[in-house]
């Protein structure tokens, strides 16, 4: 064989894998842009903006990016996870939105006869936080309801049947002070697991349905304030309801 027909039987072969090497970057840059959308898309779900410019943003980079997309192999595995992180990103903004409108009514509700002026509320990462005094449910050092802390729970129970679509987490708190010695009570744990169980059956015996409750005790645990006073330790002796979105299926 000559030296010309053996430089053109290799030739080719040889452009062709030059050409794959030079194209491996495009693999990357393509798993790159769609990490970059999925960035994009978190930093909108924990902002304010202008829902119409944000719409107008997005479906441009969509565009931009689907176009290089069908071309280039990108690998399955990432297309998928972006695919999934997109999912997460949209289904908890849809459910901070759902939230904020359950807490509109939460604002109303503390005006309610037998909680006005002393349930507090906020709006936490999506949750709804509901805070009464233990004062108010229960005498000092018991774990029973007063009848002034039935009239208080009864007070939340229409609010909790209209938004049924709310897990109900209720979880007690109590000061640093433990229980004397001659108590029936062994710690803190023990008044602040049963004050919270005790408020759930309540609710259970209002009719709230039992798979939509739970119930915690944490004694002494996450404090409001320093309990380095009467009035501190007060605040610090509470039941809060943690309300959370049921998630329903597609």
């Amino acid at each position: 064989m000559s030296s010309e027909e053996l430089k053109s039987s290799i030739l080719p072969d040889d452009i062709e894998d030059d050409d794959d090497d030079s194209n491996e970057w495009i693999t990357t840059f393509a798993d790159l842009s769609m990490l970059l959308l999925v960035f994009f898309i978190l930093l909108y779900s924990m902002s304010e903006v202008d829902a119409k410019k944000f719409d107008m943003t997005f479906q441009s980079v969509t565009k931009a990016i689907t176009g290089k997309l069908d071309k280039i192999a990108t690998s399955k595995s990432a297309r998928e996870e972006a695919g999934e992180i997109l999912n997460q990103v949209v289904t908890r903004r849809e459910i901070i939105k759902a939230q904020k409108k359950v807490f509109e009514d939460v604002k109303y509700l503390q005006t309610t006869k037998g909680v006005e002026g002393i349930m507090s509320a906020n709006f936490e990462d999506g949750n709804i936080i509901i805070n009464l005094p233990s004062d108010v449910l229960f005498n000092l050092g018991e774990v029973t309801l007063s009848p002034q802390g039935m009239q208080a729970v009864a007070s939340l129970r229409d609010f909790f049947v209209k938004h049924a679509d709310q897990y109900i987490n209720i979880k007690g708190y109590t000061d640093d002070i433990q229980p004397s010695a001659g108590s029936r009570l062994k710690d803190n744990w023990e008044i602040s697991s049963l004050r919270a169980v005790n408020v759930l059956r309540y609710l259970m015996k209002l009719g709230i349905k039992p798979n939509r409750l739970t119930a915690t005790g944490l004694g002494e645990m996450d404090p409001l304030v320093p309990n380095n006073s009467p009035r501190n330790r007060q605040r610090n002796r509470r039941v809060v309801f943690v309300l959370d979105k049921i998630l329903t299926g597609p």
